[in-house]
């Protein structure tokens, strides 16, 4: 089971322009993991690949 405020490794990868990215997270109690990441170096906003690391 995994805690509401245990971090999280996360992998981004951007759809566009294919730079990658790995940041930490939290995970809230929806599941949903927030890293605070809003846009890509080529000012993508919304078209990511989205999976967290072990």
């Amino acid at each position: 089971m995994v805690l509401p405020s245990q971090r999280v490794k996360v992998h981004i990868r951007c759809r566009k322009c294919g730079e990658t990215f790995i940041l930490r997270g939290v995970r809230d109690a929806k599941g949903h993991i927030e890293t605070g990441f809003k846009r890509c170096l080529c000012d993508n906003e919304d078209d990511f690949d989205i999976e967290p690391l072990n």
